[in-house]
Order: C-alpha cells, then structure tokens, then sequence
C-alpha cells in the first residue's frame, strides 16, 4: 500500500474545500481554548512524534494537547490533531502514544473524514455534528462532538489500525504495544456497574469489537522489534501526572480510577501521590469497607514521605466519619499548615473550629 504525498489545499467550491474551511474556523476556536494546553515542552514533543510517524506530510500537522480526563485523539482533514490528556495518562510509553497517533494520521492519509463526508448515509448526521452542535454547547462538550465527528466506519477503523502500525514500525516502534493500549482500556472501561465497554464509550462503540481488535493487532504485529519509549514517555508526563489524575477524579468513575491507579503503581511503586489518589478513589466511592482501605493508602503514602497536601485533608475525612476528632483535628491542621492558602481553606477552618481545641 503506497502513502500518498502531501495534500495540498482544496478549492474552497468543493466539499472538500468546505470541509477544510470549517475545520480552520474550529481550529482557530481550539487555539483560543482555555483547556489546551501551552506548555511548550509537552506541545514540541507530541509535534515531534507526530512528525516522526508522518514523514514527510510532518508540515501539515498541528498538534494540540487537550485537558479533558476521557481517553482520545482525533485528526481533521486540515491537519489539525487533538489529544486529550486523559489519553496521556492511560499509555504506558511512547509506543502506545505512537499506536494512537499513527491509527489517527492513518485516517489522515487516507482521507477518511471526506469519505464519511460524501457518503449520503452519514452526510446528515456529519452535517448536524459539525453546523449545528458546534454553535450552541459548552466548550468540552464541542471539542467531544469535533471529535466524535470523525466516528468512521469499522473498515476505516480496520485500515487506519493496519497504516498505524506499519507508520509506527518505520519510525522504529514496537507494533506489539498497539494492542496493549486497547486492552488496558477494555479492563478499565470494564470495571464496576455497567461493564460493557461497548455501552460506554464511543471508541468501543464505533471501532471493531475490542476482542476481535486486539487480536488483530496482535497478529499484525507479530514480527515485533523495536523501542517502547518507556523510560523518555515517563519523563515527559511526569510533571503532569498529579493535575491529570485530579482531573481524572473529577469524572467520578471511581471503579474506572482504581483499575487505572493499580496500573500506574505497579509502574511506579515509590510515588506517594499515586497512593493518595488511589485512597481518595475509594473514600470518594465509599463502598463497604472502602474508608478502611483509603486509610491504608493515605498510611502507605505517608509513609513514602513527600505525600501531597491534600492527603492531610482526606484523612481528616476519614477520621471525622470514624468520629475519632483529636485525629481528624490534627489532620485538618497539617493540611492548612502546608497549603494556607487552599481554595477551600476557610471551609476546613470551619471543620476545625467546630472540632475544638
């Protein structure tokens, strides 16, 4: 299969033109967005990988991280890629995020997006997506409907999987971490009430079945060799890990959470912060039992030492529903000693002053 050289821009008569019209309007409002994120850093080394799976279409291509807490990515037919944050903290190495952003460039190269666009079964639904829902909703929710634009059929989905592992194999990646991907987020998507991933997320929706995807991918790249990135990947999301994971809370899927905390721990064991938010996730689905093995996470991260703040805080939670006050006090106390100046530091005065000295 031959990759097509660089696309050049459509004249503006044609509904290919159009489309890149109104994908270069709604990456101007992408580039205004209060959640993508400027770090330079992050921003030049999603460019680079993309780059190094695009070869020579790399000029075309502008990368845009994004701070939402769902696992995505999508790429319009101008060039323009999304990547959501929640997607960076489910893969496990470069690899992965290369399995991605190759599946996404493959849509890319083989114009997928236009294909959708012409075919008179979809042409309706794409046009509601992208004309009307766009001017009438929440930011996140646009940026998720500019997204779910490009739900492509199951044989897109098929071919752009078979195009991301050979790009992800020429720029020297092992193929067999595509598969991963997809099996971590079966697992987690599997977790607590309503397991079926097909039920609750449009990747699993729209894609192949997860089972028949993972096996594909799995025979495909079955002549495996080449680098995971693990080791550069964890360099760079590490300095992001602790505000994706508060994000990460914020969508309260805590049976969801857990799976992903025990991923992220048996990858990095020594971090407290990954301790706290695993016992913030079961404090804050308080099942049976759950405050109990909260408070052996927060023990356990004190115990590492360099425990955030808010771990002072969870604790007095959990003291305060076990009624034990000098605890919980104390507890209160050393949180607003190391973060005084806490959004909700006059609501935990509050706790203490009804606690007493």
């Amino acid at each position: 299969m031959s990759l097509p050289g660089r696309f050049s821009r459509p004249d503006l008569a044609t509904d290919e033109g159009g489309l890149w019209a109104l994908m270069d309007r709604e990456e101007t409002r992408l580039r205004r967005s209060p959640f993508v994120v400027r770090d330079h850093g992050l921003r030049e080394y999603l460019h680079g990988l993309a780059c190094r799976l695009a070869g020579e279409h790399c000029p075309d291509i502008r990368v845009y991280p994004v701070r939402t807490p769902w696992f995505n990515a999508s790429m319009a037919p101008n060039g323009m890629m999304q990547v959501w944050t929640g997607l960076l903290l489910r893969v496990e190495n470069e690899a992965q995020l290369a399995a991605v952003l190759g599946h996404e460039i493959g849509h890319y190269l083989r114009r997928h997006a236009l294909e959708r666009l012409r075919d008179a079964r979809s042409r309706s639904a794409f046009g509601q997506i992208l004309g009307v829902a766009l001017g009438g909703v929440g930011l996140i929710a646009q940026l998720a409907l500019l997204a779910g634009a490009y739900a492509y059929s199951r044989e897109h989905e098929r071919e752009a999987d078979v195009l991301g592992l050979r790009l992800m194999r020429e720029a020297g990646y092992d193929p067999r971490e595509a598969a991963k991907v997809w099996d971590n987020l079966r697992e987690e998507l599997a977790a607590g009430a309503g397991g079926d991933p097909a039920k609750k997320s449009v990747l699993f929706a729209t894609h192949p079945a997860t089972d028949e995807r993972s096996a594909s991918l799995k025979v495909l790249a079955s002549e495996g060799g080449g680098a995971t990135g693990e080791q550069e990947y964890a360099r760079r999301i590490a300095p992001f890990l602790y505000e994706l994971m508060e994000d990460e809370l914020r969508r309260a899927q805590y049976d969801e959470t857990l799976v992903l905390c025990e991923r992220l721990l048996r990858r990095q064991p020594e971090r407290a912060d990954l301790l706290y938010f695993r016992g913030e996730a079961r404090r804050l689905r308080n099942g049976p039992g759950d405050a109990e093995l909260a408070l052996e996470d927060f023990q356990q991260a004190l115990a590492r030492g360099s425990e955030p703040p808010a771990l002072h805080r969870s604790l007095g939670y959990v003291y305060l529903q076990r009624a034990d006050r000098p605890a919980a006090r104390n507890s209160f106390k050393r949180y607003l000693d190391a973060a005084p100046q806490a959004a909700d530091a006059a609501l935990i005065q509050h706790y203490l002053t009804e606690l007493g000295s």
